[in-house]
């Protein structure tokens, strides 16, 4: 497998490449809505246009990725199926593209992953493989099936059809919003932050580009800071989906497009996912509210501009959100 991933590592994805995912994509991934929020928009004094990824197939962005990039596997590739690790939202994804595309789907997952999105992904036709965090590693339970097997495996997100696909989503955006001045992204393993960040940098060159994380997992934010790639284990934050590192690939495609990276706390969060729900009514999971926590919670200066966010995912447990709020005290 690692002699695989470092062959594949070699190809970067360019707009080229988001563009023909677009093309691929076309009449099968949802077209997003772009939401406002006048509440939003006077409390952080700036124009705020929120892409909602929560509403694509299968309630998040990953669904563009996983279907980009089995789409394009050859005959032979797809008679073998697919096997992928991930602790939720890639795992759906790429269950439901085998079933659009008549792929079997292995899927690698944690024991403690949500509940939803393991029954979501059973549900989608995925064969799961579940493992202990403490005990091995996602990726030697993934050698261990490729070697038996010999699937085709396509990554959450070291892929640069996978990135390519993400940054559709970046597209349909500055596609449907021009002159942006910031564009904020969620950041886990980097796949959607690096593809919006290529179709920002070809649409939109003097757009800043901010990606957030988790700040119990900044990996991202101190490597793009200290230029080294520095990569955290399994971070503890509710952000599940954001519990991954960079790889060499989406570091260096962040180094190269992305001006600056910052993190936010669980319990800011927290209070970003309420204001969601309460104000534009839509249900976002905890990574889902990366981007919009980080404006919200005046993390980067918007003061006057027109600012671009991206949703990622919509996919909660929602016996979690109820635990969630309740640490709130009091209603917002």
């Amino acid at each position: 497998m690692t002699a695989m991933l470092e062959q594949a590592a070699q190809v970067m994805p360019c707009f080229a490449d988001v563009q023909n995912a677009a093309a691929m994509l076309a009449g099968i991934a949802h077209r997003t809505p772009v939401m406002r929020s006048n509440t939003f928009d006077h409390r952080v004094n700036a124009q705020v246009f929120v892409k909602c990824e929560n509403f694509q197939r299968m309630g998040a962005f990953k669904f563009r990725g996983a279907y980009n990039a089995m789409a394009r596997l050859s005959s032979a590739q797809k008679q073998r199926g697919v096997l992928t690790h991930s602790s939720g939202n890639h795992a759906q994804a790429i269950a439901l593209s085998g079933q659009l595309l008549d792929i079997q789907t292995t899927i690698v997952m944690p024991q403690d992953a949500p509940a939803v999105k393991l029954a979501a992904t059973r549900g989608y036709g995925g064969n799961i493989v579940l493992y202990d965090r403490t005990q091995t590693t996602r990726e030697q339970v993934s050698a261990d099936l490729l070697a038996s097997h010999g699937y085709s495996f396509i990554p959450p997100f070291d892929h640069e059809h996978v990135i390519a696909g993400q940054g559709t989503a970046g597209l349909e955006l500055l596609e449907e919003i021009a002159h942006l001045d910031v564009l904020v992204v969620c950041l886990g393993g980097g796949g959607l932050l690096s593809g919006c960040a290529i179709a920002a940098r070809a649409l939109a060159p003097n757009c800043k580009i901010v990606g957030v994380e988790p700040q119990a997992g900044n990996d991202g934010m101190q490597s793009l800071h200290t230029g080294k790639l520095i990569q955290f284990n399994n971070p503890d934050t509710i952000a599940d989906g954001a519990r991954t590192a960079l790889c060499e690939r989406t570091f260096k495609l962040i180094q190269k497009h992305v001006d600056d990276i910052v993190c936010v706390t669980d319990q800011e969060l927290i209070e970003t996912m309420f204001f969601l729900w309460e104000r534009l009514k839509i249900v976002v999971e905890p990574t889902g509210a990366l981007a919009v926590a980080a404006i919200l919670h005046k993390k980067i200066d918007v003061k006057g501009k027109r600012v671009g966010a991206i949703i990622s995912g919509g996919n909660v447990d929602l016996k979690q959100v109820g635990e969630l709020f309740g640490l709130l005290g009091k209603a917002n």
